[in-house]
């Protein structure tokens, strides 16, 4: 995700979640910045851990950042969050009320039992000073994944998945998984007050679709709002604080490059772009969805 200031996000994702800090590195600016169509800059980019997962958070030193429009809601199409499962939401959620954040939800809200995919998930939506959105999630035994079963005494375990708002279920799976070859792995309809007041949106009505990839790390969450808010517009670029991107290893950049080209998807700059060490990857290919939320395609 871009940041305005990265001692700032690091400092909160840090104290608030218990993120370790891997790497913190500054990239010239005939670099990383040519991921977009933009003017050469210097990134500095922290890497951070939590639990198995990875947070990148990028800061384009050069160039000024847009911000977030402040009447963003849940069901915009540039709408993107990552869900943070803990161990227990309603100590979560008394940890995080002592950091600058800007509730989404009204508190923490249990989807009711009836519910047959999410009855007993307990989530809280907010925002950081930035504007990005984030979710924590705390999963009741039947619906947990393995992974999350054995806490210790973590209260912030790692990252489940990250959701997207989309404009038509169809047009992404299209996208997502007969393209990118990621697996439907679930559905779900969820609608009425709880879900109003988790989404703060009013008469919110949403249907889910989950994605895994082929070794299932982070998974993707489409939500595909009956009444949609506003698409994205083309003009924010990766500088801007709306910016947050999922990264996809690939085994071979040039040939998804080929077939990307022959299904006539948008690449935010014409080239792949070699990158510098100590970065984990060698080299990358920012690419966009249907509806403009952004993937970066990286080789080791």
């Amino acid at each position: 995700m871009t940041v305005a200031d990265i001692e700032r996000s690091t400092a909160f994702y840090t104290q608030a979640f218990g993120c370790i800090v891997l790497f913190d590195q500054i990239f010239p600016a005939n670099s990383y910045s040519q991921l977009g169509s933009v003017s050469p800059s210097a990134v500095r980019m922290v890497t951070l851990r939590l639990g198995d997962e990875y947070i990148e958070l990028i800061q384009y030193l050069d160039l000024e950042a847009l911000p977030v429009p402040a009447d963003s809601r849940s069901h915009d199409l540039w709408f993107q969050h990552i869900a943070i499962v803990v161990s227990d939401i309603d100590l979560a959620y008394e940890r995080l009320r002592s950091f600058d954040i800007r509730p989404i939800s009204s508190g923490p809200q249990t989807i009711p039992a009836d519910n047959p995919n999410a009855g007993g998930v307990r989530a809280f939506k907010f925002r950081d000073f930035d504007g990005h959105s984030l979710e924590l999630i705390w999963f009741p035994t039947d619906k947990r994944r393995d992974k999350w079963d054995s806490p210790g005494d973590r209260l912030f375990l790692g990252i489940d998945h990250s959701a997207i708002a989309v404009s038509n279920t169809a047009q992404s799976l299209a996208f997502y998984r007969d393209l990118l070859g990621l697996e439907e792995s679930g559905q779900g309809h969820n609608t009425g007050p709880v879900q109003a007041e988790l989404d703060g949106v009013p008469g919110a009505d949403v249907k889910l679709t989950s994605l895994q990839t082929s070794q299932p790390k982070i998974g993707l969450e489409l939500l595909d709002y009956q009444q949609p808010g506003r698409p994205r517009p083309q003009t924010w670029q990766i500088n801007d604080l709306s910016h947050r991107h999922l990264i996809l290893e690939v085994d071979d950049l040039n040939t998804s490059l080929g077939i990307l080209k022959q299904h006539g998807i948008e690449t935010t700059a014409l080239q792949i772009v070699n990158l510098p060490d100590p970065y984990r990857y060698t080299a990358g290919l920012l690419i966009k969805d249907p509806d403009g939320h952004s993937l970066l395609l990286v080789v080791l």
